[in-house]
């Protein structure tokens, strides 16, 4: 067969591929914002029929026949060309589709989708002995993969790698020790210095309905296109691409707190600016998909962390936002609206975690799943551990479940693996917002003007229009000019919160 027509074909099937998952993904979202409680039996059934499906569909071994096929010819010589990375990227997810038996695929989709109802009736009740049989469920199921797609060194390696390709549990456990040793102490120095702040301003009653129009307002003007996307409520907020111009959005808002809805509006904004970012002639392919989900998180924790926390943003905003709650904002200024937006205080709720202490509640979470799956913590005892690390790492003690292991839905839905990608999303975004402020003149300007393209045009150049082309670390090093590193986080968080900030 000649390459041509043989890489025609495989774009071809994985296109097809494409449009069955996002049938998968159209049944999910609905599953998180309108399915109706008893519709979750039936649900569970269909996907993971449809799982089965697509397993069957990744592993045709017409699809190798074309790889094969391709990988011999002279499309791939450039390795940077679309069809390179295309060829080399579905190389790589045939392989460990190959391995992975279909009982296995259409098992952890019916688990997964009965598994998250039963976390949040759990969470609701703060029941934790509801949800551990089916955690233990998922542990085993997330074993059984492991020991499928095989690994380097730990079995952790296996699920990282879904999430983080070229990622190992040696490096995440090494950076999560350079964050311990450099954070612990600064959380203790700002206790310390009086740099808590007052958080009262923002804990007054905004209506939720105002919150919407407002965060949908702020979405917009970062650049979060609605003919293309949508925003929608969900327990747990998230992102889901369901075609090239489908991207939905949840949020999560409480009348009582204000920071908590609109940053997490702008952290989906900005899973959503990567995905309506990516080549939509490339849909389907590893052209048209992110690097990595903790690149996804760096886009997401940037706008929400280094823009949304940031004075230029709400010089613009601030008074916007009085319009929208006159009563409640008029006499708040901007320096004691900025105080309260960022007060540091060791708490037990990762969402609600201010910049300092965030990563330590991620190390937590790395470190808990890691002993569930290898054995050395059982599930029975997962309140218990979850309450001492906590102890040790923060200060701080959940006084229930659903304050403590029931908060996160990650393990209900399988998803072991994901936690460190959080951090390592926080590390990138420190590095890219560094470089974007020096090669940006006058950004603070245009922020303060209401103005985020040349900062969106500038991550979609560097970051969004590239797909699979560079792993993350690649994508990072090529952008800011250095490989990834802890560093410019820790210096970003000193110098805004430490003993020499304003």
């Amino acid at each position: 067969m000649q390459p041509e027509p043989a890489y025609d074909e495989l774009i071809r099937l994985a296109r097809e591929e494409a449009t069955l998952a996002s049938c998968v993904d159209v049944l999910e979202w609905d599953e998180e914002t309108c399915l109706p409680r008893s519709g979750v039996t039936h649900r569970s059934e269909q996907l993971g029929l449809l799982a089965g499906l697509l397993h069957e569909r990744s592993t045709d071994p017409r699809v190798g026949e074309l790889l094969g096929v391709l990988e011999a010819s002279d499309l791939v010589a450039d390795p940077e060309s679309p069809v390179a990375v295309n060829v080399r990227e579905l190389r790589r997810e045939y392989d460990r589709e190959r391995r992975l038996p279909r009982r296995l695929v259409e098992e952890s989709a019916r688990v997964t989708a009965l598994a998250q109802r039963a976390w949040a009736d759990a969470r609701e009740s703060s029941d934790y002995e509801r949800f551990r049989p089916w955690l233990e469920r998922q542990i085993a199921l997330a074993r059984e993969e492991a020991e499928a797609v095989g690994y380097p060194e730990t079995p952790y390696d296996a699920l990282l790698e879904d999430y983080e390709p070229g990622m190992t549990t040696a490096q995440v456990a090494g950076l999560f020790a350079e964050l311990r040793r450099e954070l612990v102490p600064l959380v203790q120095q700002v206790a310390s210095n009086g740099r808590r702040g007052r958080g009262s301003a923002l804990r007054r009653e905004y209506p939720i309905d105002r919150q919407r129009i407002f965060t949908e307002a702020v979405a917009s003007a970062v650049g979060f296109d609605f003919d293309r996307g949508r925003m929608d409520t969900s327990v747990h907020p998230f992102c889901s691409t369901l075609g090239p111009d489908d991207c939905r959005i949840t949020a999560r808002f409480t009348a009582r707190d204000f920071a908590g809805g609109i940053l997490t509006v702008l952290h989906e904004v900005g899973h959503a600016l990567y995905e309506q970012g990516l080549d939509a002639e490339h849909f389907g392919t590893p052209m048209g998909e992110a690097a990595s989900i903790g690149l996804h998180e760096s886009q997401s924790r940037l706008w929400e962390n280094f823009v949304g926390r940031s004075r230029p943003f709400w010089h613009h905003f601030l008074p916007r936002a009085r319009g929208v709650f006159h009563e409640t904002l008029r006499e708040v200024k901007l320096d004691g609206f900025l105080t309260a937006l960022n007060r540091v205080e060791a708490s037990t709720i990762r969402v609600d975690a201010d910049e300092v202490t965030y990563n330590l509640h991620v190390l937590v979470r790395f470190e808990l799943e890691l002993a569930l799956l290898s054995g050395d913590l059982p599930a029975a005892e997962l309140p218990e551990a979850w309450k001492a690390a906590y102890r040790d790492c923060l200060d701080v003690v959940p006084s229930s479940d659903r304050e403590g292991c029931l908060q996160d839905g990650h393990w209900a839905e399988g998803l072991f693996g994901y936690f460190p990608t959080y951090t390592l999303g926080n590390v990138y975004a420190a590095q890219l917002f560094a470089a974007a402020r020096r090669d940006l003149t006058g950004m603070d300007g245009q922020f303060q003007r209401g103005d985020f393209s040349g900062l969106l045009d500038w991550l979609r150049e560097r970051i969004h229009r590239h797909g699979q082309r560079y792993t993350a670390a690649t994508l990072v090093e090529r952008a800011t000019g250095a490989p990834p590193h802890w560093r410019p986080l820790v210096d970003s968080l000193r110098e805004r919160y430490g003993d020499g900030a304003d």
